[in-house]
């Protein structure tokens, strides 16, 4: 999703997450929609030659969003927030395939929802229902989702729940949330111990990260 502005109920001086609240998903729902064509073609559900076209592309999607493919639903609202592949912008049409697409189970449609309705884009704010959405994609491993739940955490002085989510986030690899642990750990908000086990946690997932690249290189020959 495109980039929305930070809530403004959160205290002065909070960490770094407060821009990344709502960017976190803004990458991500780009690259899919534009990788999903080609996703399909490696899948093996088309068989025709790769489209060379966005029109063709959006045939593509819209063949699977008639067979109640949640990813081909979650990319095809995408294009209509985003006005893509032709299509008219139409944030509420984007909403409505989000929530088919959330109910299929579509993590990433989830992740969307909780920013629609956290900050109000497209449909009425509705913060509580917002942080149902980031709480079901984070209970599926959604990062993004799980560290967007530390920062309503943050927002609200909890500072001890928000530790939390974040030590899960950034175990998972997520250095904006290791940043925002760093960040009240110099500010006394959170202890050495948790700001060491995040470190700990985080450059475990950063050297897997790597050590499966690795594996990838070496099978691709590189």
């Amino acid at each position: 999703m495109e980039p929305v502005d930070s809530p403004g109920n959160e205290p002065v001086g909070a960490p770094a997450q407060d821009d990344g609240v709502a960017a976190a998903g803004s990458d991500r729902s780009a690259a899919e929609v534009a990788r999903y064509p080609e996703r399909l073609l490696n899948e093996g559900h088309e068989r025709t030659p790769h489209p060379s076209d966005e029109a063709s592309a959006l045939a593509m999607i819209q063949k699977r969003v008639r067979k109640r493919d949640s990813v081909a639903m979650y990319n095809l609202g995408s294009q209509y927030y985003y006005g893509g592949h032709g299509l008219p912008k139409d944030v509420p049409r984007a909403i409505e395939l989000w929530i088919e697409s959330a109910e299929l189970g579509s993590v990433y449609a989830h992740h969307n929802l909780g920013i629609a309705y956290y900050y109000g884009e497209g449909v009425e704010e509705d913060k509580p229902r917002g942080i149902q959405h980031w709480q079901e994609a984070a209970m599926k491993g959604d990062v993004e989702s799980r560290h967007n739940l530390g920062a309503d955490e943050f927002s609200n002085g909890n500072c001890e729940l928000a530790v939390q989510h974040w030590m899960i986030s950034a175990k998972m690899g997520y250095d904006v949330s290791l940043n925002a642990i760093k960040k009240m750990f110099l500010r006394g908000q959170a202890t050495k111990a948790q700001y060491a086990e995040a470190l700990r946690g985080y450059g475990d997932a950063v050297e897997e990260m790597k050590s499966h690249q690795r594996e990838e290189a070496k099978r691709l020959g590189a």
